[in-house]
C-alpha cells in the first residue's frame, strides 16, 4: 500500500532544468518510482549525460530536449515528439530558472542599478516559460481526461523578502527580479488549479529554501544563512526529492492549489 501510492509506473513526467542540480536529483527519484522522463535543459550535453545515466540505472524510457522553454513553437513541436513517444502526459516539472551566477556582476547590483535587461531575461526563463510550459502540457493533459499534476518551483524569497544582512560583500544577493518571479509562480499556481478544478488536473507549489553549493559559496554566507533556518543549515541536493515525488504521486491525491514550503523553519520564527 504505501509504495503503490508513490508508484509512478508507466507515467510520463516532463522536468524542466533537468541537467541543474536539483534537476538531476529530482530525474533519479522520479526514475526510480518508475516514471518515463522528458528532461528538458539548454545545456545539451549534460542532458544527454544525464539521459544515458538515467535510461541505464533504471530500465525506463527517457527523451532529453535543448527546447528554449521561452520560445513557443519549440514547446509545441516538443509536445508532438512526446506524444508520438509516449502517447500521453501525466505530470509537469516547472523547475528551470534563470541562473544569476551566470551573469554575478549584474545579478549583484543594487536595486537602484539593476539591468532592465537581467530583469527581463529573468522573467522570461522564470515566470513566461513556467506559463508556456503550463499552457501546452496542461492542455493536452485537460484534454487526455484521465488527470495529471503540474508542480511549480518557487523559493522562500517568493514569500518573503530576502534577508540582506546574510550577503555582505558576496555578490550572492537575491536579485528583485528572482523575488518577483517566485512570487508571482505562488499565484499562478493557484490561478491554474482553480482553471482545472473539473479536469482532474492537480496544480501546486514546491517553495525551496537555499541549497548548500560550496563551489560559489563561502564559509561566512553559509553560516549567516544557516543561523536563518530552525534546523541550523543549508539544505542537501536530495533532500527535496521526497516532497516532489509526494506532489507527483497519488500520495498527494487531495491537494491542489497549495504551496508545499521546506525551507528548514526559515519562514516560521
Amino acid at each position: 500500500m504505501t509504495q503503490e501510492i508513490f508508484d509512478l509506473s508507466n507515467k510520463t513526467i516532463i522536468l524542466t532544468g533537468s541537467a541543474g542540480r536539483l534537476g538531476s536529483n529530482f530525474a533519479e527519484i522520479l526514475a526510480d518510482a518508475g516514471a518515463n522522463l522528458v528532461l528538458i535543459d539548454i545545456n545539451e550535453e549534460a542532458n544527454k549525460k544525464l539521459e544515458k545515466r538515467i535510461t541505464k540505472k533504471f530500465k525506463i524510457k527517457c527523451i532529453s530536449s535543448s527546447a528554449n522553454i521561452t520560445v513557443k513553437n519549440e514547446l509545441l513541436e516538443l509536445s508532438k515528439v512526446i506524444i508520438k513517444k509516449f502517447g500521453r502526459i501525466d505530470g509537469v516539472v516547472n523547475n528551470a530558472f534563470y541562473n544569476p551566477r551566470t551573469n554575478i556582476e549584474q545579478s549583484a547590483m543594487k536595486f537602484e542599478d539593476y539591468s532592465l535587461d537581467l530583469w527581463n531575461d529573468v522573467v522570461s526563463v522564470n515566470l513566461t516559460g513556467v506559463f508556456l510550459c503550463s499552457q501546452i502540457f496542461g492542455k493536452i493533459m485537460a484534454k487526455q481526461k484521465v488527470g495529471g499534476s503540474i508542480v511549480n518551483i518557487s523559493s522562500i524569497y517568493g514569500i518573503n523578502g530576502a534577508d540582506q544582512r546574510i550577503y555582505g560583500n558576496s555578490k550572492l544577493n537575491s536579485p528583485p527580479s528572482y523575488a518577483a518571479t517566485k512570487g508571482a509562480v505562488v499565484n499562478f499556481t493557484k490561478y491554474l488549479a482553480a482553471f482545472w478544478n473539473r479536469k482532474n488536473i492537480r496544480v501546486n507549489t514546491m517553495t525551496l529554501g537555499g541549497v548548500e553549493d560550496k563551489s560559489y559559496m563561502n564559509k561566512k554566507f553559509i553560516k549567516k544563512y544557516s543561523e536563518k533556518t530552525m534546523i541550523g543549515r543549508m539544505a542537501k541536493n536530495n533532500e527535496y526529492n521526497g516532497a516532489l515525488l509526494f506532489l507527483l504521486s497519488n500520495a498527494s491525491s487531495y491537494m491542489t492549489g497549495g504551496n508545499l514550503i521546506l525551507d528548514g523553519g526559515w519562514s516560521s520564527w
